[in-house]
């Protein structure tokens, strides 16, 4: 067994192979996208018009803004539950 094969056997080698991959996916996609566009420039700028007005009219600030205002209200209770439950973790240490 190679040297190079046991390092794809491991959790960095997993995480390596699988980035090069999505590396070469995305360069792919990109060349792809690239090509078409060379192809037929006036269709591709109507797409990209198109997909700005739609995800101009989306409520995403919104959306973000009110999940934002929810982590902040469960955070408080959140904090209060984990330091309860520590300090009844030590009371119980100092007990035995």
């Amino acid at each position: 067994m190679q040297e190079s094969d046991k390092f794809i056997n491991t959790p960095e080698g997993i995480a390596q192979s699988g980035l090069r991959y999505t590396r070469d996916q995305w360069e792919q996609i990109l060349s792809q996208a690239e090509g078409y566009v060379r192809e037929k420039p006036t269709q591709s700028l109507l797409y990209a018009i198109a997909a700005g007005f739609i995800l101009n009219q989306l409520p995403i600030r919104r959306v973000l803004g009110g999940a934002a205002r929810l982590l902040l209200v469960a955070f408080k209770p959140a904090i209060l539950i984990y330091g309860a439950t520590k300090l009844y973790q030590a009371a119980q240490r100092e007990e035995w």
